[in-house]
């Protein structure tokens, strides 16, 4: 069995081919250089930029896989949720192929098929049911309870913004570019705190007694809702604190030689009045909050579900801090963990929408 995957639901258009569970052949178009222009994703510049790249995209990878169209025996495609102009591409793609082939067309959900990226690679049997996921991108951060592998029900989310929606705003205050998740993660892993954690490498008392330079946002204590709105006024509030003025006209074209919004630069990335070592110490003291609570509420969540597995989905799962965490924290209550096996199935993929569809068809869930 052939299965034809496309995902088009925001700014990745991305074409699988699939024989059985086994992928064959990927490609996908990213449009980060055409959006960092406006710091984040317009969708009517998102729709496109799919409709110019997604026949050489599928001709590419039609020609990897050595599989013709006359071969296909399901199409499959990203309908909800996303980007309405964005996913209408793929839509409009996958629905003219399988009328021209006269093969069915499969519909995946976005989030489904993020978690299913974790059976990416993976045997069926490597998945430890009852399992609670935490799904994180820019738009949605919820945890899902599974009984099984058809029974998704969110049983937490995010009050007001995502993670990785937080990531991105808090490198736009830094003058770091986008996306701001692996840019921040860079910048912290190069910060090196002080050696005593209660004083600064100036001899200074340090917040790290109090939890770090950043709130961590628990809510209510009994509650796995997550709030990150908070957080990203405390790192504008600390970043207003170590900048300058509104710079001169002067400034502002030295700004942009240094440090163009697309690409973190070294020592010449530098915002208006902060060093590079403050873009460090903020990005690993901010880092830390977030993941912080991300690992305790998704770690914690078995104690009232009493699940086998934890498991990982989406952007935000390739980050290594967050996982590193959840591995720990798992150790300790003898939980398995999960998290897709590359960082580009973290990604909006059609891997990840190939896979799913594989499932459905096996289960006869079409």
């Amino acid at each position: 069995m052939y299965i034809l995957a496309f995902e088009t639901s925001c700014d990745d258009t991305s074409v699988a081919v699939f024989k059985d569970d086994v992928l064959l052949a990927m490609n996908t178009a990213s449009q980060i250089k055409i959006h960092e222009q406006t710091w984040w994703v317009v969708p009517e510049v998102a729709a496109r930029e799919h409709a110019n790249a997604i026949f050489p995209v599928l001709d590419d990878t039609l020609k990897d896989a050595k599989v013709g169209l006359e071969d296909i025996d399901h199409i499959a495609v990203t309908i909800t949720p996303g980007l309405i102009p964005s996913l209408l591409t793929g839509i409009n793609v996958a629905n003219s192929l399988s009328h021209i082939l006269k093969k069915p067309i499969i519909e995946i959900n976005h989030i489904e098929s993020h978690i299913f990226a974790n059976f990416l690679e993976r045997k069926e049997s490597d998945i430890v049911f009852p399992l609670v996921c935490l799904t994180v991108s820019g738009w949605h951060n919820e945890i899902y309870l599974m009984k099984d592998m058809w029974s998704f029900e969110k049983i937490w989310w995010t009050t007001d913004d995502a993670a990785w929606e937080a990531f991105d705003k808090v490198a736009k205050m830094m003058w770091l570019g986008y996306p701001g998740g692996p840019i921040i993660s860079k910048l912290a892993s190069e910060y090196e705190p002080p050696l005593n954690p209660f004083l600064t490498k100036e001899g200074k008392e340090s917040k790290a007694n109090r939890g770090g330079l950043f709130p961590r946002v628990w809510l209510d204590k009994k509650s796995f809702d997550f709030s990150f709105s908070w957080l990203k006024s405390a790192v504008k509030r600390e970043v207003d604190k170590r900048t300058s003025p509104q710079p001169s006209p002067l400034e502002e074209r030295e700004q942009e030689q240094f440090n163009s919004p697309s690409t973190y630069k070294g020592e010449g990335a530098r915002g208006w009045g902060l060093s590079l070592e403050d873009k460090r110490e903020i990005s690993f003291e901010f880092q830390n909050a977030v993941t912080e609570v991300l690992a305790y509420k998704l770690v914690h969540a078995w104690e009232s579900k009493r699940v086998k597995t934890v498991m990982l989905a989406w952007g935000v799962s390739a980050n290594d801090k967050l996982s590193e965490l959840i591995i720990e924290m798992c150790k300790e209550k003898w939980l398995n963990f999960t998290k897709p096996q590359k960082k580009v199935y973290s990604m909006d993929n059609a891997a990840m929408v190939g896979i799913n569809a594989y499932y459905k068809v096996r289960y006869n869930k079409i």
